[in-house]
């Protein structure tokens, strides 16, 4: 500007310093809601909105296709658990038909070795000869003891309680008889011996048993 247009214009007024101070503020106070309506990156309110919906959905579906996959596992690990199931069930149906079909295969085998001793007895048995009485007694109490050892391999037990107390459990009253000296209810004969597998009754011990007095057995 020429001299001649300053001295038309009038005088030029210089800005106080708190003047430039205030215009100064003013200034970045708009600049700085400018840059916070654009957001970071420059972005617009509506833009950081959709990104975030973006980043949202995103997310979402990680872990939508997370808890598919957990679901995935799940019913395999079912699937293989009924598998597993399902053979145990039949392989238990199978061992239990073969027990019943040769649960007493091993019964039967200790046996074999009874008939045998009696089919040799009967092999070297000569009816025009003397009968050896003895050798026939010993005969047939090797074969009793070979039968009862049998048994006993297989839980069973043989009853014998003479001299015992009576026992309702095992054994079956067939009778009393005085007997001087004998404590009453005690087993004085064994009629039939009785037999228990394990702890399941056979067959009772049929016995006579003691009683006071002086008839004679009932």
């Amino acid at each position: 500007m020429s001299e001649e247009q300053e001295d038309q214009a009038g005088p030029r007024i210089e800005p106080s310093e708190e003047m430039a101070e205030a215009l100064r503020e003013a200034t970045e106070s708009m600049e700085s809601r400018e840059s916070a309506a654009a957001g970071p990156g420059g972005l617009s309110g509506d833009e950081q909105t959709i990104e975030a919906l973006v980043t949202e959905l995103q997310s979402m579906k990680e872990e939508f296709e997370a808890r598919c996959n957990e679901v995935i596992e799940l019913k395999d690990r079912d699937a293989r658990l009924q598998a597993e199931f399902e053979n145990f069930r039949r392989r238990s149906l199978k061992e239990k038909q073969e027990a019943l079909q040769y649960g007493q295969q091993n019964l039967i085998k200790d046996l074999l070795s009874t008939v045998d001793n009696l089919e040799r007895a009967l092999e070297h048995g000569d009816p025009g000869e003397e009968i050896d009485l003895q050798g026939v007694l010993e005969g047939l109490d090797l074969v009793q003891r070979e039968f009862l050892a049998a048994l006993g391999k297989s839980g069973v037990k043989q009853l014998d309680p003479g001299g015992e107390a009576f026992d309702p459990n095992y054994h079956e009253a067939m009778g009393q008889v005085p007997m001087e000296g004998v404590e009453p209810n005690t087993v004085v004969q064994v009629l039939q011996k009785g037999y228990v597998l394990q702890d399941r009754m056979l067959r009772p011990a049929r016995v006579l048993v003691a009683k006071t007095g002086d008839t004679g057995a009932s």
